[in-house]
């Protein structure tokens, strides 16, 4: 007797279905993608108790032929592939087939759908063991109705591994949400139990994309994100990036879509991790709505069932230009971008005059980032205006390090050099030197400097209201930017190992340091093959001398293999200049004159990620007067 069975359509459709539908939300995920792929403009989401009792999508899109219902519910049955070529470049958010078939074989489910205006349609319902589909004349407009009732009523065991309702419409509201945020021209409503939960319209502008990113990530997220497009040899990359202030305590506010599809993907989270993790506290987490465009071609899409995850084929490629864009609009984020951010919301709010006032501004000062991320052209306005900081010479070039490092005993022993890393003013000869208040289109950012609060806040004054600056924190983030750039001018030093270190690795692991043996000279490591599992190490960086060289090599090696590069070395150096960056910097209680104040404000201005400090605490604040009024009830 044979003991190779074949399966029933029902139940390889419901194994399939262990696959694909794990509860209601995956149910609208693959209908409101097939939806989409349609080509509809108008999405209708009807849910009752949580999707197990009722989940009806309606859309717009192009319909279904009458011939061609049967086989939709087929396994294995898709107009969106044809060939091998098609799936290496899928363009579509589904290809497989399964959806339909799958969902069918776990509910009672019928689909009704009309090619035509006119108003008539046909429907389709699949009965039986072997789901015989019935095509029946029904009324219905173009575009198709999908129906699913009663998720899980004929396998009991599943239906016992859903949550309670609430739990289940609150995964389904995130797909809804996911898919909105990446098809803004697409209009969404939602229902559950007969309620309207969204209702958003389609979005066409930059504005009504603002708004309905808002509508779905918050305000607050608005109000603190900046927008990001770059795009270099065929990649793009393009969104809104939370500002570092602007952190969370989980990863619950990131979306990354590629190709219009949301994803979760390793390599992707590294980079963005990286972008962020001079800049973050420990153990926050960065906030973020982001497009990645890439050819295709130039990704797998078909790695898992339910096509959270991607493969790309220029993995380093890929890192490094997520990388690098989000590392440089993290960077030329300055405290005038922040506070025109806060104008346009205001202006929307119904504050034109002041975000008239943050436009003129903006085209009337001139402080900005250059590509090295020095300092740029400052207006003559600005030179003439009082209390205007002109940088000493330190400050213009590049001092070495260890020049930097002499300037700090001083320093920490309260005065202030001429030298190193102090970006403060010389003291004038009359302590007390007040400043003037100028019109307010030759008022920097961060304004001018009025008061210094308990020998630790600066306290300023802009057009705008009142700003409070952690000098300590300010100063550092100065400091640690410029001995980053002083050390990114020197090469990387090494030095020989007396007795260099052998290493047992795998034979894959010495193959990859052998064939990255330029990137380890670039980090500053001498590396050698010595036999199949063997790596001689024969250099070092200097400032690593007392590290563990063979954990590290390792840990370069590992990221080599995932990463497609290694920020090991970098991140130690970062950590180091971080150290001696706190320890250099202004200390509380420090009397600073207005001078001195006005000049940590000016390069404030100038420097780079000066937002926060090397901890990722924020370094200033603003209190408008609008936020002034309402706190002691004016205009009441």
């Amino acid at each position: 007797m044979s003991k190779i069975n074949k399966l029933s359509p029902r139940l390889a459709n419901q194994i399939a279905a262990g696959e694909v539908v794990e509860r209601p939300a995956a149910v609208v995920k693959e209908l409101l993608e097939n939806s989409v792929d349609a080509g509809a403009t108008r999405l209708e989401v009807d849910i009752e108790q949580g999707g197990i009792k009722l989940i009806r999508i309606r859309d717009d899109g192009c319909g279904v032929h009458k011939d061609d219902l049967p086989l939709a519910m087929a396994r294995h049955a898709t107009s969106k592939i044809y060939d091998l070529d098609d799936l290496e470049g899928v363009e579509t958010l589904g290809f497989r087939g399964e959806a339909l078939a799958s969902i069918s074989s776990v509910s009672r489910l019928n689909m009704t759908s009309s090619e035509e205006s006119s108003g008539s349609g046909w429907k389709v319902v699949t009965e039986g063991r072997d789901m015989e589909a019935q095509v029946l004349p029904a009324a219905h407009p173009q575009g198709t109705t999908v129906e699913v009732r009663d998720l899980f009523f004929n396998t009991p065991a599943r239906r016992k591994f859903l949550r309670k309702e609430k739990t289940e419409f609150g995964h389904l509201d995130d797909v809804v949400k996911r898919l909105a945020l990446s098809h803004f021209d697409v209009a969404f409503t939602v229902r559950h139990n007969q309620r309207v939960v969204h209702s958003l319209k389609a979005a066409k502008t930059e504005a009504e994309e603002d708004r309905r990113v808002a509508s779905i990530c918050g305000p607050n997220f608005i109000q603190h994100a900046v927008r990001v497009d770059t795009e270099i040899s065929g990649l793009r990359l393009w969104g809104w990036m939370g500002l570092p202030t602007f952190s969370r305590s989980q990863a619950d506010l990131q979306y990354f879509f590629v190709n219009g599809r949301h994803v979760r993907d390793k390599v992707v989270t590294h980079a963005v991790r990286q972008a962020y993790r001079d800049v973050l506290y420990h153990g926050r987490h960065a906030a973020y709505v982001l497009y990645f465009e890439l050819d295709p071609k130039g990704v797998d899409v078909n790695v898992h069932p339910t096509k959270h995850e991607v493969r790309f084929r220029e993995t380093r490629q890929v890192h490094d230009f997520l990388f690098r864009s989000l590392h440089r609009a993290i960077a030329e984020v300055t405290p005038e971008d922040t506070l025109a951010t806060d104008g346009v919301l205001a202006e929307a709010e119904g504050g034109a005059a002041q975000g008239q006032v943050i436009g003129e501004f903006r085209e009337q000062t001139a402080l900005g980032l250059g590509q090295g991320g020095g300092q740029t052209g400052v207006l003559e306005s600005q030179r003439a205006a009082p209390g205007y900081y002109a940088p000493t010479n330190h400050t213009s070039g590049v001092a070495p390090v260890r020049e930097t490092m002499q300037a700090y005993g001083a320093l920490h022993e309260g005065g202030v050099g001429s030298e190193g890393a102090a970006v403060l003013a010389e003291r004038p000869a009359q302590e007390g030197a007040h400043v003037e208040m100028p019109s307010h289109g030759d008022v920097p950012p961060l304004g001018y400097a009025v008061a210094q609060l308990h020998g630790i806040y600066i306290l300023a004054e802009n057009q705008d209201g009142l700003i409070v600056v952690d000098m300590h924190a300010a100063h550092e983030r100065v400091t640690y930017e410029r001995m980053k750039i002083s050390w990114q001018s020197q090469s990387m030093k090494s030095q020989p190992l007396l007795v260099p270190v052998s290493m047992a690795i795998s034979r894959g692991e010495a193959e990859l340091a052998e064939d990255s043996s330029a990137l380890f000279q670039r980090l500053g490591f001498e590396v050698e093959r010595m036999g199949p599992e063997t790596l001689l190490v024969r250099q070092i960086p200097v400032f690593l001398r007392d590290a563990n060289v063979e954990a590290l090599v390792r840990d370069v090696i590992s990221d080599i293999k995932t990463h497609g590069s290694s920020d090991r070395v970098e991140g130690r150096v970062n950590t180091l200049l971080g150290t001696m960056a706190c320890h250099g910097s202004v200390r509380a209680n420090r009397k600073l004159t207005i001078p001195e104040m006005n000049g940590l404000l000016r390069d404030m201005e100038r420097t780079e990620r000066s937002g926060q400090c090397n901890h990722g605490r924020p370094t200033w604040t603003q209190m408008s007067m609008k936020d002034l009024d309402k706190l002691f009830l004016r205009g009441r």
